[in-house]
């Protein structure tokens, strides 16, 4: 909100997200069923093991910004990949894109210590 209306201002807007760690994510999914997780890991990756209630959209393929256009973007994002370097990537684009609530899994799924299916 606070980006939007810099920009209508004419000012600049430090295109931005946050890192979380493991336990800070585990802890939040126990409290919050609404929770928006993403998974921007190629599709074979996510078969083999996601985070419950994940939402796959690989940030490799060039539909990555399009498909973003489908998210609610005043909605809090948790990304993650397999070890935090495509999520890192996610999370700058969808900062860009105007996500205001982005936050980068610390380690990815390697670095996850909750339950995966």
């Amino acid at each position: 909100m606070l980006g939007k209306l810099l920009k209508l201002l004419g000012g600049s807007v430090n295109v931005t997200y946050q890192t979380i760690r493991s336990g800070e994510l585990q802890e939040i999914l126990k409290n919050d069923q609404r929770v928006q997780l993403l998974d921007v890991r190629s599709p074979g990756e996510f078969q083999s093991g996601h985070i419950p209630k994940a939402r796959n959209i690989n940030v490799m393929t060039p539909k990555f910004k399009n498909q973003l256009q489908g998210l609610d973007k005043s909605k809090t994002y948790y990304v993650y990949c397999r070890s935090g370097m495509r999520s890192t990537k996610a999370c700058k684009i969808m900062a860009k894109e105007g996500f205001e609530q982005v936050y980068n899994l610390k380690g990815g799924i390697m670095g996850w210590g909750g339950k995966v299916v």
